[in-house]
């Protein structure tokens, strides 16, 4: 067995071959066949190693945690002593208490899950809500959320003049706040209220937006109901123009239709999940978070 080898699925495959080059390791896509009935068919490279790092962004997420209960345990039983997950986005952590009666808390379900499954997790701008670190949530060896803040300031960096940076809600004000400062440019944070899925009221601080070139900076967008409603707002403000920035691009559906018809003219996204947005590549600082465990 050689000492360290990175499995990914096809899904994400360009993202973790640049992952190998930055780690200067082999870099295998695993094989996957689903029958018609979902059911899922992995095949896996006959050379292993003693340390394998597993791929994965957790998007869609019920067949994924199935196929890495699959993989974990065959890489087991073929003698593999280390598994570390890399998921960029992780799934089921915004569900952490118990809103309504019999409602079932799935983040330290799922988190006692992977943790049985891996010896370490990284991942990506996890939305923690009520706890401050994902081993909290996650009890294994090593359980990392790493923040993309940096590789998003150098993304705007000197990409607008008279640039606000807009968090959609006091949850996002952390990190939004450290945005602005190492931008040096104003912000401003709104507050929501989510109605449903698909419904969110949104209202905005005593603020000037008038001639601004607002950058709407989110975690995630999965709907597009949120950036779209808070776009539309800008515009009647008197914005100069309105672009959206996510970690994490979800959009499921007319998502990014949605955005545009509310007047956001860039949209932007790191590559935790493929798109066509994607345009801030997070390699580097999971190659930096996974050295520092190795």
């Amino acid at each position: 067995m050689t000492n360290l080898l990175l499995l990914s699925f096809n899904e994400s495959s360009l993202q973790a071959a640049k992952l190998a080059q930055q780690l200067s390791i082999p870099h295998i896509p695993v094989n996957l066949h689903v029958f018609p009935d979902e059911e899922s068919l992995i095949t896996l490279p006959t050379e292993l190693a003693e340390h394998v790092i597993v791929f994965r962004s957790l998007n869609q997420p019920n067949g994924k945690l199935t196929e890495l209960l699959l993989v974990s345990k065959a890489l087991r039983q073929h003698g593999v002593k280390r598994i570390t997950l890399i998921a960029p986005y992780l799934c089921y952590m915004r569900q952490d208490r118990e809103n309504k009666q019999g409602e079932i808390i799935s983040q330290k379900i799922i988190g006692q899950y992977l943790a049985d499954l891996f010896d370490d997790i990284i991942t990506i701008d996890t939305h923690l809500h009520r706890i401050s670190e994902l081993k909290e949530a996650i009890p294994a060896q090593h359980a990392i959320n790493l923040l993309a803040t940096d590789p998003i300031v150098n993304f705007l960096q000197n990409r607008f003049d008279n640039m606000l940076i807009l968090g959609p809600d006091s949850e996002s004000e952390q990190w939004v706040s450290e945005i602005a400062h190492a931008l040096d440019c104003d912000f401003a944070i709104a507050n929501k209220v989510r109605k449903g899925d698909r419904s969110v009221e949104i209202t905005f601080p005593e603020k000037d937006f008038q001639g601004k070139n607002v950058v709407i900076v989110d975690d995630m967008a999965s709907t597009g109901r949120t950036m779209g409603i808070a776009a539309r707002i800008l515009t009647s403000k008197g914005a100069a123009s309105i672009s959206a920035l996510v970690t994490h691009a979800l959009f499921m559906g007319d998502a990014k239709a949605f955005l545009q018809q509310n007047g956001i003219t860039c949209i932007w996204s790191s590559d935790t999940i493929t798109d066509e947005t994607n345009s801030i590549e997070l390699h580097k600082i999971i190659a930096e978070a996974f050295l520092k465990i190795k």
